[in-house]
């Protein structure tokens, strides 16, 4: 079942970004990578914030990391757009530094907390466009 309604909010694709929706539609979870100093980077960029190099790489990564902080939207912004719905930030266990903006599929307003383990989960919402979504994982201590 859908998070959202299918093409509410497709996400507009850069070449900057077409990497990472690319893998997403694959269903694995990607991260931008410099090929110099080897800084993660997310959201995409042309250039290295660190040390300026022009060269990177996409990295699979886990898809595993845990709630950094969450809200929960209870006014409807968009027409059509069901409240409630969470938003989280989660920082990714395997991928220092980076932080995605997503929703926890799976959990009430109740569950959501900070350091909340969670995992990938893919949701194809119309056309060729799948997003990353997170569900809770069993916190086995990593």
């Amino acid at each position: 079942m859908s998070y959202f309604p299918p093409d509410l909010l497709v996400p507009a694709i850069t070449d900057d970004t077409r990497p990472f929706w690319e893998s997403c539609r694959r269903h694995v979870l990607a991260i931008q990578r410099c090929a110099g100093c080897g800084t993660f980077r997310h959201p995409p960029s042309p250039v290295c914030f660190r040390c300026r190099g022009f060269t990177h790489a996409w990295v699979p990564v886990s898809g595993r990391g845990r709630v950094f902080s969450w809200a929960v939207v209870a006014r409807a912004f968009v027409a059509g757009l069901p409240v409630p719905y969470n938003v989280v930030v989660v920082a990714l266990d395997d991928v220092p530094g980076v932080r995605l903006v997503s929703n926890v599929v799976d959990a009430g307003p109740a569950a959501l907390q900070v350091g909340l383990p969670v995992e990938v989960v893919f949701e194809d919402v119309g056309g060729d466009v799948t997003v990353p979504r997170f569900r809770v994982r069993a916190d086995d201590g990593a």
